[in-house]
């Protein structure tokens, strides 16, 4: 059981590295909500244990272990992911603030 304090602490810490992330693919990239979109595949990469090699080869025991994982997931690790959503949320709408300020490095 993960106490309060750890919660509080890893959603704080998936936000930060979330948006970090986001933040440094979109401005590479030059794209505004790219890590938005691909955070659900990075959910289903945390969520359900399978390779990903295994999407290809055996679809129907990953996809039924990829379901499983998801009901089963806590609600802790449901605050967690999605305070992560949020930073790349966050990073998506900064980058785009930038953009319209006038910085064309972003």
């Amino acid at each position: 059981m993960i106490s309060l304090p750890q919660v509080i602490i890893s959603m704080a810490l998936f936000f930060v590295l979330f948006f970090g992330i986001a933040f440094i693919l979109n401005m590479l990239l030059k794209t505004t909500w790219l890590m938005v979109v691909l955070y659900p595949f990075v959910i289903f990469a945390i969520v359900d244990k399978v390779s990903t090699t295994m999407y290809f080869t055996n679809p129907s025991t990953a996809f039924s272990k990829l379901l499983t994982g998801l009901v089963h997931i806590h609600t802790a690790d449901i605050l967690m992911l999605g305070f992560g959503w949020i930073g790349a949320i966050v990073a998506g709408f900064v980058i785009r603030n930038l953009r319209r300020s006038g910085y064309s490095m972003f």
